[in-house]
């Protein structure tokens, strides 16, 4: 066995096993296994809220993005997250904390009531459904050429992993990884990083090499590949956060109010620095210094090839950086995972369908799911392919829809009717869906994070005067 097998092999063996020391807290209640007992300290609360979004679209996303447009645009991704959380801890995470809810759409039910909640839990479900299969490929497209396995049978292996270490210990398991997978990617990916710009004799061979290749000179610049694709990837990362079940449920998980906003702040000094050491390897792999760029046939595959070339980084030191990759995507598909476990579990099972479902029963259940999700995401992360970052931005398109009407929801009450809620989720998650079969069958090109901003808006004003002239009628 080589090098990089034994050292991956070891670290997800490793991660299992950490995870079955909190099965037994994770199992005491609903609220310990969704929510850690709300009783996460900033440091913990603060990584997982981190780990929700650096994981297979900072790695996989970002370098694939960087690789094929020579350009640091990608790291926008990190850079308007970070200051989406920074937003969101200055913001709404006291509200979240002190509702003592476990999802958003629970958030939704006591600003707007039940029927809000329901559609927006339909909607948060395809988000996080489709959020989840792109995390598992990003970690198949680690796997599969490092076991020299097909596609099929490295989805299959990364979704067992990434089930067991959830299933055993649910929340309380996101936490402790969590804090281990930051602590292996930025060793991993920083030593290859350094490694790397010390073997080109830094950032002005890069440049030289870049420009010279075809990348604008101001290829550092991140709007520098395309001002409407930017402005999306700063709209999606600020709103997405705002309503996003993964990175949003360590704030429900927090030991307090101050806790909960200290740790949205200091997770942005977590999330920035690492897209853009990531968008660096992209790029000295664009240069073509240690792999030759023309017979690269998978973008997303450039940076595992890098890691795993002994002429660029040493093997034992390569299987660290591609441990640092899976850490990396392991840290956020398992928040995104859980993020539909919960919400299938308190919107529609218990909140639906057993209302009068004890602690034991939510957990059982819960359990069940996590299975459930993986089998569900396992054909899709098969069978539908597409770049990386793209297809998440899907996702962010339908949380900014519930970005904004939890804003106006918490700030500006008497701008939004419970009509102009369910209208704004029924409407605009369709729109986004349009949108995307519209793109993929080249009918029109745009943004989904545009569409899904827009519509909401549009079907906000809708319902509320809809709901004015019913009120009329009715008195």
């Amino acid at each position: 066995m080589n090098v990089y097998l034994t050292v991956i092999l070891g670290y997800f063996l490793f991660i299992i096993l950490v995870s079955l020391f909190t099965k037994r807290i994770a199992s005491r209640s609903a609220a310990d296994f969704l929510v850690a007992g709300r009783n996460l300290g900033l440091v913990a609360c603060a990584v997982v809220v981190a780990s929700e979004w650096l994981g297979g679209m900072s790695t996989i996303g970002v370098s694939e993005k960087a690789f094929t447009s020579g350009t640091m645009q990608p790291v926008l991704y990190n850079i308007s997250t970070a200051l989406g959380m920074i937003i969101i801890g200055f913001t709404v995470a006291r509200y979240y904390r002190e509702k003592h809810v476990h999802t958003v759409s629970e958030m939704l039910v006591s600003l707007f009531g039940k029927k809000a909640g329901s559609i927006s839990a339909i909607a948060f479900l395809i988000a996080y459904i489709t959020l989840s299969y792109v995390q598992l490929q990003t970690c198949a497209s680690v796997l599969g050429p490092l076991f020299e396995i097909s596609w099929t049978n490295a989805v299959m292996i990364s979704s067992i992993v990434i089930t067991a270490y959830t299933y055993v210990g649910g929340m309380h398991a996101l936490a402790i990884t969590g804090i281990i997978h930051v602590i292996v990617m930025f060793i991993g990916i920083g030593t290859a990083l350094f490694t790397g710009l010390g073997k080109i004799s830094g950032l002005e061979t890069l440049s030289l090499r870049l420009v010279e290749l075809g990348s604008p000179e101001n290829w550092y610049n991140p709007f520098s590949g395309g001002i409407s694709y930017a402005v999306s990837l700063v709209v999606g990362g600020i709103l997405g956060g705002m309503a996003g079940q993964a990175s949003i449920q360590p704030i429900f998980s927090a030991r307090s109010i101050k806790t909960a906003r200290n740790a949205a702040i200091l997770s942005s000094l977590i999330i920035a620095p690492f897209g853009i050491m990531v968008a660096l390897l992209g790029l000295i792999a664009k240069a073509g210094f240690f792999i030759d760029p023309q017979a690269v046939t998978s973008p997303g595959m450039v940076l595992p090839e890098l890691l795993t070339t002994p002429s660029f980084i040493h093997p034992v030191a390569g299987g660290l950086a591609l441990a640092g990759i899976l850490a990396a995507i392991l840290s956020t598909v398992g928040p995104v995972n859980f993020a539909v476990v919960t919400i299938a579990t308190k919107d529609i099972y218990h909140s639906l369908i057993n209302r009068s479902a004890v602690d034991l029963k939510i957990v059982a259940t819960a359990r069940r799911l996590v299975i459930l999700v993986n089998i569900i995401t396992i054909p899709l992360a098969i069978f539908l392919h597409g770049a990386i970052l793209d297809a998440a931005y899907v996702s962010y398109a339908i949380r900014a829809i519930g970005a904004i009407v939890i804003i106006l929801g918490i700030y500006r009450r008497g701008w939004i009717t419970p009509e102009g809620v369910r209208w704004a989720f029924s409407g605009g998650t369709a729109a986004v869906l349009f949108a995307v079969a519209g793109n993929r069958l080249a009918w029109f090109s745009i943004e989904e994070t545009f569409v899904g901003v827009g519509s909401a808006l549009f079907f906000i004003i809708a319902g509320n005067i809809w709901s004015h002239f019913r009120n009329k009628q009715l008195f």
